[in-house]
């Protein structure tokens, strides 16, 4: 039986994650631990982990790592504490297999710790291309990385091109669309009971009508400028006038200067049309995205789930630049009009077509099975 230890550090990681931890604890040669830490152990970013033990998964570990600041000075002591407090946790769990997901800066952290303690290392999401520090963070996981799973066969090509033995290169798709498939076939949309989960303050925003989406996270090599790029979308939505659910940004570089943002407009503005949510169980988000109108922002949700399902989406600044990305998609620079215009269109236009570009929705049971085969070999050799 190998023990899989899955670090979770953030909201978004647990819906990118959730199918791959329903498929090693079904396996009969997988046994799950479940480490939960940073900004998901936090209420100003949504608790994720009262909703990962909701929803049935019982937590190893909590992991406390996050220092206060939300500037890069902050975003680097906390990585070096996640790397002091995880080896602490993989030393009294003794996992055969760690996995980290993406690129955000905390998954720099385990991706350290179990390198240096010789504990194979599972990459979810490599050899994708994005913006900022998280190109950075994702092709550095990629070359301590063990095992990589990634999402598609252009993915998959970068990996071994950036000197990665082919052999541990897995094209298993992304478990987010897992989700996305499942919760869109789900029998248990009840729209009056996603509206009791939701939480927040702002207007009321009728479920059952139309409505757009909003999620928008401070860019990290933009950091300084988190506030203004904030003000431009607040503007654009203000200005349309349409019943929005605008999501919390995440505890990277500058969300201080969003969150400011967000809440100084609030309060000098007439924001009447707006709800604005911390978090939500991952399915009920992604039945609320299929039903929107569009998704506005920057969070790859807008690349990568909603391509899968078809929702229109509108792409603010460069946190997603060289993402692969689907014809549902217009990117547009921090500009209110612009923004404006551009959701219009995409409300105009209404669903495109599904497009299988991050997976079919079979990820999780293929990256169980590939760990439950895989060689637990942590010697590595550049390979060009």
């Amino acid at each position: 039986m190998r023990k899989v230890c899955v670090v979770i550090t953030a909201r978004p990681s647990y819906a990118r994650i959730r199918s791959l931890l329903h498929a090693v604890r079904e396996h009969k040669d997988l046994e799950l631990q479940l480490v939960v830490a940073a900004s998901a152990l936090l209420d100003r970013y949504g608790s994720a982990d009262k909703v990962i033990e909701s929803e049935g998964f019982k937590i190893d570990r909590r992991v406390y790592m996050i220092v206060e600041g939300e500037n890069p000075v902050t975003s680097a002591k906390s990585t070096g504490l996640g790397v002091t407090e995880l080896a602490t946790v993989f030393d009294n769990l003794q996992p055969d297999f760690v996995v980290t997901i993406a690129d955000r800066f905390e998954t720099m952290a385990t991706a350290i710790a179990a390198s240096y303690m010789h504990i194979p290392l599972v990459h979810v999401q490599g050899g994708e291309v994005t913006g900022s520090i998280d190109e950075k963070v994702r092709h550095a996981i990629t070359k301590l990385a063990d095992i990589h799973c990634v999402s598609g066969e252009q993915a998959a090509q970068r990996v071994i091109k950036m000197g990665e033995d082919s052999q541990q290169v897995y094209i298993t798709g992304c478990p987010s669309i897992d989700l996305a498939m499942q919760a869109c076939e789900s029998q248990d949309d009840n729209i009056e009971h996603i509206a009791e989960q939701l939480g927040g303050v702002g207007a009321n925003v009728d479920l059952s009508k139309p409505y757009i989406i909003v999620m928008q996270h401070p860019v990290t090599t933009e950091y300084k400028q988190a506030r203004l790029h904030i003000e431009q979308t607040l503007l654009a939505i203000k200005q349309c006038q349409l019943p929005t659910l605008w999501f919390w940004p995440n505890v990277d570089a500058g969300s201080d200067g969003t969150s400011k943002g967000i809440r100084a407009f609030r309060e000098n503005n007439q924001t009447n049309n707006i709800h604005f949510v911390k978090n939500l169980p991952p399915e009920n988000f992604i039945q609320l995205l299929n039903r929107s109108q569009c998704i506005v922002g920057n969070s790859s949700v807008g690349i990568r789930e909603s391509t899968f399902i078809g929702a229109p989406s509108v792409n603010i600044g460069s946190r997603q630049n060289g993402r692969d990305r689907g014809e549902n998609v217009i990117d547009v620079a921090y500009d209110s009009e612009e923004i404006k215009n551009a959701l219009l269109t995409q409300i105009k236009h209404g669903k495109y077509p599904s497009n299988p570009l991050y997976g079919n929705g079979q990820a999780g049971t293929r990256i169980a099975e590939a760990i439950a085969n895989a060689s637990d070999n942590t010697e590595k050799m550049l390979r060009y």
